[in-house]
Order: C-alpha cells, then sequence, then structure tokens
C-alpha cells in the first residue's frame, strides 16, 4: 500500500515529479497518469481559473503530494469516496489515479467538470463526476469517506458532510492555519471524535505559508441530536 514517506526538507517550488515518487513510492505508471493530469492542468488553466496560477510552479508539492497523503488514511481502497467541490480535482481525482475506488468528484461549474472529464478520460481512472451543488447529490448516506480542501469553513463543511456519510463514515479535510478556530466554533453545534495530522507538505521551509493539518473526523453528529 502507497505510504507517504518522511521526506527531507524541501521547497515547494523545487518539488518535482521525481521528488514526488520519491516521497510516495507510487509505480511509474501512476506516476505517468499523474504527469499527464499536471500536463493537463497546465493547458487548461490558460483558458479557465482552476487553481492560483502562481502555485503552478509547485504544482507537484502544493496540489499533487498535498492530496496524496490522504491515501493514507483511507484503510480500504474500495469503500467510496465523496469529494465536496472537487474544482480541479483535488484531492479526489488524485486518489483516483492512485487507485482509491468508488470515488465521486462533486463539483458545481460546468467547466471545471469539463476539465475533469478530459483528465478521468486521457488517465483512464474510474472517478465519476456529478455537476451540481454538494446539496443536490441526491445519494444520501452513501459514503464512509467524504474529502474536501480549500472548500468552506469547518461548520459548513460537517453540514454537507452528515447527510452524506455512511454509518462508520469519516471526514477527511485538508485545512490551514486557522483550524483551530474553526474547530472551536464548529464544536458548538457539533459533536465528533477527530485527531489532527500535521500535514506532510508543511516543511520548515516553507512555514511561511502557514501551517496546514489534515482532519481526521469520525461520529459527527449535530449536538441537538
Amino acid at each position: 500500500m502507497f505510504h507517504v514517506k518522511h521526506a527531507r526538507p524541501y521547497d515547494a517550488e523545487e518539488f518535482s515529479e521525481s521528488d514526488f515518487r520519491l516521497a510516495t513510492g507510487v509505480s511509474r505508471e501512476t506516476l505517468s497518469k499523474l504527469s499527464i493530469y499536471v500536463n493537463l492542468l497546465k493547458q487548461w488553466q490558460k483558458q479557465i481559473n482552476l487553481v492560483s496560477s502562481n502555485s503552478l510552479g509547485g504544482v507537484w508539492c502544493r496540489h499533487i503530494f498535498d492530496s496524496a497523503q490522504i491515501f493514507s488514511y483511507i484503510a480500504n481502497q474500495n469503500q467510496g469516496v465523496l469529494d465536496l467541490g472537487s474544482g480541479a480535482g483535488f484531492p479526489g481525482l488524485v486518489l483516483s489515479i492512485m487507485g482509491t475506488k468508488n470515488v465521486v468528484l462533486i463539483e458545481s461549474s460546468q467547466k471545471k467538470c469539463s476539465f475533469l472529464r478530459e483528465v478521468v478520460r486521457q488517465t483512464a481512472c474510474d472517478a465519476k463526476i456529478f455537476n451540481g451543488r454538494v446539496e443536490e447529490y441526491p445519494v444520501l448516506g452513501s459514503s464512509y469517506y467524504v474529502t474536501s480542501r480549500a472548500l468552506a469553513p469547518m461548520e459548513t463543511l460537517f453540514a454537507l458532510s452528515y447527510p452524506l456519510l455512511s454509518s462508520g463514515g469519516r471526514c477527511l479535510f485538508l485545512k490551514g492555519k486557522n483550524y483551530e478556530h474553526e474547530l472551536t466554533r464548529s464544536q458548538k453545534k457539533w459533536s465528533m471524535d477527530f485527531q489532527v495530522h500535521r500535514s506532510k507538505t508543511d516543511q520548515p521551509i516553507n512555514m511561511k505559508r502557514g501551517f496546514g493539518v489534515l482532519l481526521e473526523i469520525w461520529n459527527l453528529l449535530p449536538c441537538d441530536q
């Protein structure tokens, strides 16, 4: 199974395709598909705003590796993942290319969905795409894992995720340096068990970008239940 190793300190701008493979141990086939993804991202970025343009220089660290770290926290790669507000496909499309099954990317922008479909076509991964708002997704209680990256404050994420989670389901959220404030605020309305994991992409040299985390959340319930 894929496992993120403790990589040496690095600069996001200098973190390359080779560094990604060294840090993760993915196969050459998987790396090739991720490279196709990165090339398509750079091509389509010229036409539509998929990610912050100044992050493209460090795409293998800031987007691919940042998303890939979630893979290690999915105990059963067949249980199903809903990626909320997938945007350019982070993290859900990266997880699908790496081998996670039953990934559904929920994205409201038709243009971004066109990009996602093209990546799915060219990489032959089996991710499904739902073009609509998260609240419109029709299959409730269907997913063991819900993922999100830079979509909304935690209180909003909990409200969106709760109807979608199956029994025993977990949320895996990539959050920035304000996560403690968001978590404290959300606990006024939600009860949960959680574990905070330091983001693998926050190396000492990158600390000026803030302190990122991966939040693993389970037993999520509204406080009024």
